[in-house]
C-alpha cells in the first residue's frame, strides 16, 4: 500500500468517524428524518454531476429497482436509526457500535447467501457479540429517559448495513460503485422527502446546525464515497474495508475533543473485543495454519 493511499485510508476514517459527531451535535434539534433527507439530498447534488461528467447516467434507469432497495436499506434506514441513536448516545459510543457491522454482513451472508463460515469467522462472531454485549450492558435500560431504544436503533442500523451489503452483492455486482452510491442517495432522498417535508421545523435552526448538515452531505458522505471508491480501485475491497477499524478510533477522538465525551471502561473492553471479533469474521485476522507433514 502506498502512502497516498494509507493516508487515503486515515482520511476517509477520519471523515466517516467525523459524520457521528455531526450527528449527534444536530440530531437533538432536527427531527431524524428531516435532518437525513437533507444529508441524502445534498450528496445526491454533489455526486450527481459527477456521474453525468463519467457518462453513467443511463444505468441509474436500468437498475433502478435494486437502487431503490439499496436506498432504502444502506443510507434511509441506517442513517435515520443512527441519526434517532445520537439524540441519547454520545457520538464515540455510536462509531464503535457502528465497528459490527462486518460482523452482520457476515451472519446474513451466510443465512440468506448460504456463504461458508470457517471456524475462525464462526469464534469471530461470537467474540464479536460478546463484545457488542459488554459494551451496551449498562446501556439498556427502558426506564423514562434511558437509552435501549437508542442503542437497540444503532444495531439495527448496523443490521440493515450487513443486509445491504448482501443484496448490493447479489443483484448489483458489475453496476460502476460511483452508479450505486449516487443512485442509493438519490433513492433516499426520494423516499424520505414526504416525511422531511410533513416534519421540516416550524421554529428558526441556528446557522451552526445547517453548516454541520452541510458537512455531513458534502464531505461526510458525497467525499467520503469518492475516496472509499477510489481505495477500492487501488488497493482491493478486503484492505479497503479495513477504515471499519479505524472509524471507531476517530469516533472517539473528535467526541473527546469537540464534545467533551468521556471514554468509559466498557467502551474501550467492548470496542476491543468487537474489533477483535470482526478481524476475526473478516479474514484480517486468520489463526496460522499447521503445516501438514508429508
Amino acid at each position: 500500500m502506498s502512502l497516498r493511499n494509507q493516508f487515503e485510508l486515515l482520511l476517509l476514517a477520519a471523515i466517516w468517524g467525523a459524520s457521528f459527531l455531526f450527528l449527534r451535535v444536530v440530531a437533538p434539534v432536527l427531527n431524524p428524518l428531516v435532518l437525513i433527507e437533507l444529508r441524502v439530498a445534498i450528496a445526491s447534488m454533489f455526486l450527481l454531476p459527477l456521474l453525468i461528467w463519467r457518462g453513467q447516467l443511463s444505468s441509474l434507469l436500468t437498475c433502478w429497482r435494486p437502487l431503490a432497495v439499496v436506498g432504502l436499506l444502506n443510507s434511509a434506514l441506517p442513517f435515520v436509526l443512527f441519526a434517532y441513536a445520537a439524540s441519547s448516545l454520545t457520538a464515540g459510543f455510536a462509531s464503535v457500535v457502528n465497528a459490527t457491522t462486518p460482523m452482520f454482513g457476515a451472519l446474513v451472508a451466510w443465512v440468506w447467501l448460504q456463504d461458508r463460515l470457517s471456524g475462525t469467522r464462526v469464534l469471530g462472531l461470537l467474540i464479536g457479540f460478546t463484545g457488542v454485549i459488554l459494551l451496551v450492558w449498562s446501556k439498556i435500560s427502558f426506564q423514562l429517559g434511558g437509552t435501549a431504544s437508542a442503542v437497540l436503533a444503532a444495531l439495527a442500523a448496523t443490521s440493515a448495513y450487513g443486509v445491504a451489503v448482501n443484496y448490493t452483492k447479489r443483484y448489483l455486482t458489475g453496476v460502476p460503485p460511483l452508479v450505486i452510491a449516487t443512485g442509493s442517495q438519490l433513492w433516499a432522498s426520494i423516499l424520505l422527502m414526504p416525511f422531511a417535508v410533513w416534519l421540516w421545523p416550524s421554529t428558526t435552526v441556528p446557522d451552526a446546525i445547517w453548516l454541520s448538515v452541510l458537512a455531513l452531505g458534502v464531505v461526510c458522505t458525497g467525499v467520503a464515497y469518492i475516496l472509499f471508491f477510489r481505495l477500492i480501485a487501488a488497493i482491493g475491497p478486503a484492505r479497503a474495508t479495513a477504515v471499519t477499524f479505524l472509524i471507531p478510533v476517530f469516533g472517539i477522538l473528535w467526541g473527546v475533543i469537540w464534545l467533551n465525551e468521556t471514554v468509559t471502561s466498557e467502551m474501550l473492553l467492548g470496542g476491543l473485543v468487537i474489533l477483535l471479533g470482526t478481524a476475526l469474521t473478516t479474514g484480517v485476522l486468520a489463526w496460522p495454519r499447521k503445516e501438514q507433514r508429508a
